[in-house]
């Protein structure tokens, strides 16, 4: 008990479990990931090549509490980041990459399995 309450005030979300993204498939997802490149700014866990350390590394994206440092962890939330980082965080260093919704679902799908 006293375990989970740490985890909660530490920011981590989804009690070690992974969150799921209505629509999206995480297989999909890691292929996205690949072929859009994502991996030339993060360290992302099961991504061929994905050693980037221009943006913060995904390894435990799944678990973090927030997005971009104002928007709650949630499937929804990011979905909107993936497909317009610039709308959230205007002057961020994450390129709008032109993800469709239906691709930023995918993606989203594969980062909340990263616990």
């Amino acid at each position: 008990m006293v375990g989970s309450a740490m985890l909660v005030s530490c920011g981590l979300i989804g009690g070690g479990q992974a969150v799921s993204v209505r629509g999206g498939d995480p297989e999909r997802g890691a292929e996205l990931i690949a072929s859009f490149g994502c991996g030339s700014c993060h360290i992302i866990p099961g991504i061929e090549a994905a050693d980037g350390v221009v943006g913060p590394p995904l390894t435990d994206v799944g678990r973090r509490r927030f997005i971009a440092g104002k928007l709650p962890n949630r499937p929804e939330n990011l979905v909107r980041w993936l497909i317009d980082p610039q709308a959230i965080e205007p002057g961020t260093a994450m390129p709008n990459l032109g993800l469709s919704e239906e691709q930023a679902r995918h993606v989203a799908a594969y980062l909340f399995t990263l616990l």
